[in-house]
Parts: structure tokens; sequence; C-alpha cells
């Protein structure tokens, strides 16, 4: 997944790259039971229902800490003072180009994947993997859990302020390299996850997948920025052909999501009523299904923000839409016993809900001029907003 959270900010490009990699990985396909293992209609039941509610949970709270990121970004340097202090905290902004770019760099990574596994050994591949993935779970995870942890802590009790900095040269050639600020609740909770993530290396356990999982799609969704509709909607097109092509045109997809061991999807038991936590037989929802859909419906969330109508119609709508589309991927995928790519349901349902909407209110033309700035682009006006003030 992303290096998002408390990790050095990517660029765009590595941004885009980096959010396709879930649904490069583990198929948007792979809504898929373990073979030879006939499940009962009620453990069914149980896992589709279960990784339906785990794919809402971040797509919600998700686009609503993405409202918070993006007042960030738009006060410039004072966003920081508001919960995002460090760079690494700010949203990468995904412009039409990177959108575009997405569904090529996303086969080139898939189809590299498939080749390393067919060349080297899938346990020293996985086991690489598992050390990096750790490292980011970690990350992602505390950056999560730092401000219900915040909501929780006692007022009374201390928060010390804590700060790392890494420069290179001196005097007026000094350049920072790492400016890290944090305090003990970010401490606190990186001794959590790191916990977590030392469960997940040494056990494999499906539950210490998911949080590393949940998390990913959380900070993905809040992190990754669409400026505009129009690049959601090339975005989202450009990923339904692709991954139209590598299900059902190839079997590297499915053979790469197989090979590969890392919390970049979710899984639940379908025999968990009949083996408890020890189940293996799992369905799964690869990461790609929730961010990428879901980084759509928080730029709809944004727009409802900056209508300033007090309502959230197109993101209501828009959630809905994902939960039709979820649930018909779930239903074709059962009847005919096949793995199916997820965004061919899902793009046609989050784009064409909304646009149906609007198309009812009258505010085709105001979504599709809705257009947000770039972090670099709102520093800079609130620099050139500094030197005004101080002309004056």
């Amino acid at each position: 997944m992303s290096e998002v959270g408390q990790a050095p900010a990517l660029a765009p490009e590595e941004a885009a790259a980096a959010a396709v990699i879930p649904d490069a990985l583990n198929a948007t396909d792979a809504l898929n039971a373990t073979a030879k293992f006939v499940a009962t209609p009620e453990g069914t039941a149980l896992a589709y229902g279960s990784l339906v509610l785990m794919a809402l949970v971040p797509i919600f709270f998700g686009a609503l800490r993405s409202v918070a990121c993006s007042k960030s970004k738009e006060l410039g340097d004072q966003g920081y003072d508001s919960g995002y202090r460090n760079a690494s905290d700010m949203p990468e902004t995904i412009t039409s180009r990177d959108a575009a770019r997405f569904p090529i760099i996303a086969s080139c990574t898939l189809f590299g994947l498939y080749l390393f596994f067919k060349v080297f050994s899938q346990e020293y591949i996985n086991l690489l993997l598992s050390v990096y993935f750790f490292a980011l779970g970690v990350l992602a995870l505390s950056h999560t859990m730092s401000p219900l942890l915040a909501r929780v802590l006692p007022a009374s009790l201390p928060i010390k302020q804590y700060q790392l900095l890494f420069t290179q040269g001196t005097g007026e050639a000094k350049e920072e390299i790492i400016n890290y600020e944090f305090d003990t609740n970010n401490l606190v909770c990186l001794v959590a996850s790191g916990v977590v993530g030392v469960w997940y290396v040494l056990k494999k356990h499906w539950i210490a997948n998911n949080l590393f999982g949940l998390a990913f799609a959380l900070n993905g969704v809040e992190l990754l920025h669409l400026n505009n509709v129009s690049t959601g909607c090339i975005l989202l097109g450009g990923l339904f052909v692709y991954d139209v092509f590598w299900v059902f045109g190839t079997n590297v997809m499915v053979t790469v999501a197989r090979s590969f061991e890392a919390p970049i999807k979710l899984v639940f038991p379908q025999d968990l009523l009949e083996k408890g936590l020890s189940a293996n037989n799992f369905a799964m929802l690869g990461l790609g299904d929730i961010v990428i859909p879901g980084i759509f419906i928080a730029l709809l969330l944004r727009f409802d923000v900056s209508l300033k109508k007090n309502s959230r119609t197109y993101f209501y709508s828009s959630f809905l839409a994902y939960i039709f589309g979820l649930g018909l991927t779930i239903f074709v995928m059962h009847t005919f016993k096949h793995a199916q790519p997820a965004l061919l349901y899902l793009v046609p349902a989050c784009v064409g809900f909304p646009v149906v909407v609007a198309l009812f209110k009258g505010e085709v033309t105001e979504m599709f001029r809705y257009e947000e700035a770039s972090p670099e682009e709102a520093l800079a006006k609130d620099d050139s907003s500094e030197s005004e003030k101080k002309d004056q």
C-alpha cells in the first residue's frame, strides 16, 4: 500500500503507483474462497457481510478525515498546527496526467511481480515483502490510531512534544533532510502498532492482516486526493479496462494474488463458525477495490462541503452506489463461481449514480468545474497572502 500517514511523502506519480499496488496484487478480482472447501450458507453470508462492512468503514471515515486534511492543505503551513504538523501527513494530489498513467504503472507492476514469482523463490520474496509491509503497516496503523487515542486519553495527562531534525550543510547552505514532529501520543500508538506488526510477522493471523489492511485503506482514502471529478473519471475508467483485462484476459492477476503474502487484502474466514479464530478458508477483497473508489467518494464529499448547502447528497449517493456495486460483484461471483473484477461493477455505479443525481439537481457543470489546489499551490497561495499583508 501507499507510504502514507507518517511515512515520507510521495511524489504524485509514486503515490498513484502505490495506491494501485493493492489492486494489482490481490485482485480486485479476488472475492474468492479457498479451493476444495464448501462453505455453509451461514459461513458464506457471514464472510461476505463482514468484508462489505470492513470495506465501508475506511471509505466512510477516510472520506471524513480527507475533509479535515484538505482544509489543512488550504491553510498551508498553519494546517500543521491542527494535527497535520509534518509534510508526510499532507495529502498527495492526483492530477489527470497521474490518472492516465495509473493503468500502465499498475500493469507493469503486476506483470513484473508475476515474472518475479516465476523466476525467484516465492518464500524469499514474501520474506522481503513481510519486512517491508511490517514497517509500512506500523506507520499506517499508528497514524490511524493517533486521533482516536488523543480523544481517549485524559486531558490531565501531560503530552510532551518531540522533534527529530536531520540537516545537511552549515550556515545559509543548511538543508533539512528530516524534520519530523511527534508527541507522547504518537509514541504510544507506535508501540501498540509495533505489537500488531510483530503478531502479523510471526503468525500471519488474519485479524492482524485486517488491522493493517484497514489502516492502509483508510490512509489511502484520506491522503490520496483527486484534484477534480474529471480526473476521477479518467482514473476509474482506465482501471476499469485494466481490471477486466487482467482478470478475464490472463491468469496473471489471480496467480500473483495467490502467491503474494502481504496485508494488502481484507480476508474473512468462511469456516469461522466451525473452527473459530483458527479458521483458514478465506474469502478476500483486494484493497484496490476499496481505495480506488474510496478516493473518488471522498472527492465528492469535499465537493459537497464546497457547495456550503449543509448537504451530503453526492457523498451518500456514491456511498450507496459502492454498496450496490460491491453487492453485485459478490452476487455474480457467487452465481458463476468465478473470480470477478470488482471495478467492472463498482466504476459504473460510483460514477453513474452521482452524475444522475447532478443531472436531476442541475449541478453537473458545478460538479465538473470543482477543482482542488495541490499542496504546492496552497502553500504558494498562503505565501502570497502573507506577502500582501506585509506590504500593507
